[in-house]
Parts: C-alpha cells; structure tokens; sequence
C-alpha cells in the first residue's frame, strides 16, 4: 500500500485518522471493534498504525460512511489553516447575499441527531429490560 503524502515530507498517519474520524462521529472503539469482527484492543492498536491495508481502510471507510479518500488524505496543518482562513478576522460567509453553509454546521447537527437516536434506543432498552423483568 502507498502512503499518501499531504506536504513534502510529512506523511499522513491514517490510524490516527480514522480515530479522529471515529470520535467525530461519536463511535466508540468497541462498536467499531464489533462492527470489524475484532477486539477494542486490536482497534487501538489499529489506530496506532501509520498506514493501513487497503481492504481493512475500505471496510472501515464503509462503516464510518466517509471516502477511503478523507482517511488517507486528511492532514490536520492543513484542516487548522482551512478553518483558520474560513473563520478568521477576514471570513467572507455572504457571496452576493448568499449565505454558505458550512459542512462543520452539517457535521455537528448530525452529530446531535445521532445522540438523540442513542438516548432513545437506551430508553427503549430500559423499557424493554424493565417488561422483561416483570414477566418473570
């Protein structure tokens, strides 16, 4: 497998990249680990990998609905200066009074909505375990 390089010299650690990935989206290493048929050791120790083989990353990149591509490219230097240069003292949101929805904006709303799915399916596991527990 090649290593994708996203500055001279500087080479992108794609197991700390699917980390970043995993705890943006909120997936703890043991669904990720259930997911992989694996243990949440060997995930952790997956992560620590630079580089990662092709049919695992695309597996993962799968189960995490990301581009294999975002995994293998993604550089944080130049994540912090994109953010820095779209929120800076200079930013420009409006185009001829067209407002620019940022994909941070989407990511973080998905990301509450999918928090609220969890603490429902917790609820209706409580509920469940609670009648299962009634029949006995």
């Amino acid at each position: 497998m090649t290593t994708h390089t996203a500055m001279p010299n500087h080479k992108v650690h794609e197991g700390r990249n699917i980390k970043r990935f995993r705890e943006m989206l909120g997936i703890k290493q043991d669904a990720l680990a259930f997911d992989l048929n694996m243990s949440q050791q060997a995930v952790s120790l997956l992560e620590q990998k630079e580089t990662i083989d092709t049919p695992l990353l695309q597996k993962i990149s799968a189960l995490l609905k990301i581009p294999v591509e975002a995994i293998q490219n993604f550089d944080e230097e130049q994540a912090v200066n994109i953010i820095a240069n779209t929120f800076g003292d200079h930013a420009n949101f409006f185009n001829y009074g067209t407002m620019h929805i940022h994909p941070i904006d989407k990511l973080i709303q998905l990301h509450e909505e999918k928090i609220a799915l969890y603490e429902r399916m917790l609820k209706e596991k409580d509920e469940m375990m609670a009648r299962l527990e009634g029949l006995k």
